[in-house]
C-alpha cells in the first residue's frame, strides 16, 4: 500500500470517529463529565432547600414575635384602660368628699351653737354669760378655719391700694391729703386660702 493510500485511510478513520461521538451524543449518550455536572446541580438543589427551610424558619419566627407583642400591647392597654378608670373614680370621690375633713371639724362647733340656743330659752340665763359663751363659740369657729387655712387679710385705714387683694367699691373725697389714693375704709374683709385669694377686701378708696 503507498503513502496516499495510508492518509487517506487515517482521514477517514478520524472522520468516522468524531461522526460517531457525534451520533452518540444526539443518541442520548452520557458525557464524560455528566457525574461532575450531576453532583452540581445537587448540590444547589440542596442549598435552595436549605433556603427555603430558613426563610420558613424565619417566618415562622417572625410571626411568634408578633403573636407575642401583640399579646404585650392588649395587656398594656387593658391595664391602663382600668388605671385611668380607677383614677377617675377617685378623682370624682375626692371632688365629692373635698371638704370632708372641714365639715368634721365644724362639727363640734355646731353643736356649740345649738347649746348656746337652748341656754337663750332659759330666762334666767344671765346675758353677760351668753355674750360670753358666744364669744367663745366665735374663736373656736375661726380656729377651726384657720386651721385648715383660712386666713383673714389685714386691713385699715391708710393702707395702699392693692388691686391683687383689694375690691375698691367707691371713691370719697379724701378726709386727709395722706389719704388720697389711699384705703380710707374696710367695709368686707377679703380672705385667702393658704396663698389664694378667695375673696377680695371691698374697700373705699380716698381721692
Amino acid at each position: 500500500m503507498n503513502k496516499e493510500n495510508i492518509e487517506e485511510n487515517e482521514v477517514k478513520d478520524t472522520k468516522e470517529s468524531t461522526k460517531a461521538d457525534a451520533n452518540a451524543a444526539e443518541m442520548g449518550e452520557k458525557p464524560e463529565n455528566v457525574d461532575e455536572i450531576k453532583e452540581e446541580v445537587e448540590s444547589k438543589s440542596e442549598e435552595r432547600e436549605k433556603e427555603e427551610v430558613n426563610a420558613k424558619d424565619e417566618v415562622e419566627r417572625l410571626k411568634d414575635e408578633l403573636a407575642e407583642s401583640k399579646d404585650k400591647y392588649l395587656r398594656l392597654y387593658s391595664e391602663f384602660e382600668n388605671f385611668r378608670r380607677r383614677t377617675a373614680k377617685e378623682k370624682l370621690d375626692m371632688v365629692q368628699t373635698a371638704n370632708e375633713d372641714l365639715m368634721a371639724a365644724l362639727i363640734p362647733v355646731i353643736d356649740d351653737f345649738e347649746r348656746a340656743e337652748k341656754s337663750f330659752e332659759d330666762k334666767s340665763t344671765d346675758l353677760n354669760a351668753v355674750k360670753e359663751g358666744v364669744q367663745l363659740i366665735h374663736n373656736k369657729f375661726k380656729k377651726v378655719l384657720e386651721q385648715k387655712g383660712l386666713k383673714a387679710m389685714e386691713g385699715k385705714e391708710g393702707m395702699d391700694f392693692d388691686s391683687e387683694y383689694h375690691e375698691a367699691i367707691t371713691q370719697i373725697p379724701a378726709p386727709k391729703k395722706s389719704l388720697k389714693g389711699k384705703v380710707v375704709d374696710v367695709v368686707e374683709k377679703g380672705y385667702m386660702l393658704k396663698d389664694k385669694v378667695i375673696r377680695y377686701a371691698k374697700v373705699v378708696i380716698g381721692n
